[in-house]
């Protein structure tokens, strides 16, 4: 099942716009905490910047949190066009924060607000997104000969091994995305010609 569509890594954008240059930033985030931080960071690198506009939009452990800051543009024309981006491109748990250094043209609203949101995008787009999915985890104890095969069948299900320990068996701790750990454990049960335990 999917979870959320979220960044890969952080990401930059640079703009120039009939003079005024804008710079895009966007990052993966966890919480409400992270986004601040990652707002004052950019705030902080660009504290001679004439607007440090921001947006982020944080759903995680059932906690929804959204916010966006004009920071002195006129009301609506910078901070909103950036939150829809992330609303748009159906992102969770992500911050982004355009930087403006003004060239001495006024751009008018209409122009104001494509610039950001241009900006916004820039950014996203060079992070990159990913979707997360829900994870199920599964222990998985076999005799030494079985071991390859059912690595191999790990991770041509995309799991991966959280934890493995060697006794006279092997335990192995999987994760796995949900709508595939049915269709893993019947495959491991199946191959090993069940000398394989899952649980």
């Amino acid at each position: 099942m999917l979870i959320y569509r979220t960044l890969k890594e952080q990401g930059y954008a640079l703009k120039e716009i009939k003079n005024s240059t804008f710079i895009g930033y966007a990052s993966p985030v966890r919480d409400e905490n992270e986004a601040k931080e990652f707002i004052d960071l950019v705030k902080s690198k660009h504290n001679d910047a004439n607007h440090n506009v921001s947006a982020y939009l944080i759903n995680s452990n059932n906690v929804l949190a959204m916010k966006y800051d004009d920071d002195g543009e006129p009301s609506g024309s910078s901070g909103k066009p950036v939150f829809k981006v992330l609303e748009m491109k159906e992102l969770s748990n992500v911050v982004v924060v355009v930087s403006r250094y003004f060239g001495g043209i006024k751009l008018g609203f209409g122009g104001l607000s494509r610039a950001y949101r241009e900006a916004a995008v820039e950014a996203i787009e060079n992070a990159g997104i990913m979707e997360v999915h829900e994870r199920t985890r599964i222990v998985i104890r076999s005799g030494y000969p079985d071991i390859d095969t059912v690595t191999k069948l790990v991770e041509g299900a995309a799991g991966s091994i959280i934890k493995t320990d060697y006794s006279d068996v092997v335990d192995l701790v999987v994760e796995v995305d949900s709508e595939m750990a049915e269709d893993l454990i019947e495959k491991i049960i199946n191959v090993t010609s069940n000398r394989v335990t899952v649980k």
